[in-house]
C-alpha cells in the first residue's frame, strides 16, 4: 500500500469538544474523594486518642468510628464517580484506528 504525505488519519473524523458537565462531575468526584481522606483521617485520629477540632463529632469512639467508616464510603464514591467520568471524557465517540496506523512512516 502506498502511503502519501499527505494522509492525515486525525482528519477522518475531527474531534468534537469535551463536555463539561464530564468535567465538573470529576472535579466533584475528586473534591468528595478529598472530603472522604480528610473525615477518614480526623475518624484515624479521634481514635489514636488525638482528636482534631471537631466539637461533640467525636467525643467517644463510637462517632469516631462512624467518622472512620464516613470518610470512607465518601471516599470510595468520590473515586468511583470521578473515575466513570475520566472514562467517559476518554470514550472513543471517533473513527477507531490502530495507534500505529496514526505514527507517520519514513
Amino acid at each position: 500500500m502506498k502511503l502519501s504525505d499527505d494522509f492525515d488519519a486525525r482528519r477522518l473524523r475531527p474531534r468534537q469538544p469535551k463536555s463539561w458537565r464530564l468535567r465538573i462531575g470529576a472535579a466533584v468526584g475528586a473534591l468528595l474523594a478529598t472530603f472522604g481522606i480528610l473525615l477518614t483521617m480526623a475518624g484515624v485520629a479521634s481514635l489514636a486518642g488525638r482528636a482534631p477540632m471537631l466539637g461533640t463529632l467525636n467525643d467517644t469512639s463510637g462517632e469516631a468510628i462512624v467518622l472512620l467508616l464516613l470518610g470512607l464510603v465518601l471516599l470510595w464514591a468520590g473515586i468511583g464517580f470521578w473515575r466513570r467520568c475520566r472514562r467517559r471524557m476518554r470514550r472513543p465517540s471517533d473513527l477507531s484506528l490502530s495507534p500505529h496506523l496514526m505514527k507517520k512512516r519514513d
